[in-house]
């Protein structure tokens, strides 16, 4: 099966989380094709955890996302952030970027493993 695009996905993910009552935000817009879509769960205490997408070796069989933790600690916080999305903007200048405010750290994600 076909994955939908990012920027649909993107949106779609959006609205998921008003209906949930979370606090989703468009930081970086990236290529609406198949740019890739990292999302940063911050629990507005300082504390970020950082999604990217899991290898293709994890890819579901009905094309849905899955996601890994993109670093080791269990959070990044202040600059160890910024660091993060800017080292995987330099790498690839086309992806994409939401926050998600969640103090409870509620995300509906389809998190498969941590780096």
């Amino acid at each position: 099966m076909t994955r939908l695009r990012s920027d649909f996905w993107v949106s779609a993910y959006i609205r998921q989380c008003a209906v949930a009552g979370l606090e989703a935000l468009l930081v970086r817009r990236g290529a609406p094709e198949a740019g890739a879509i990292f999302i940063d769960l911050d629990f507005l205490d300082g504390r970020h955890v950082l999604f990217s997408p899991a290898s293709q070796s994890e890819a579901t069989t009905d094309g849905d996302r899955r996601w890994a933790r993109a670093h080791k600690e269990d959070y990044l916080v202040g600059e160890a952030l910024k660091i993060r999305i800017a080292r995987e903007i330099n790498f690839d200048a086309d992806l994409w970027l939401v926050t998600l405010e969640s103090r409870s750290g509620i995300h509906l994600l389809d998190v498969i493993s941590v780096a």
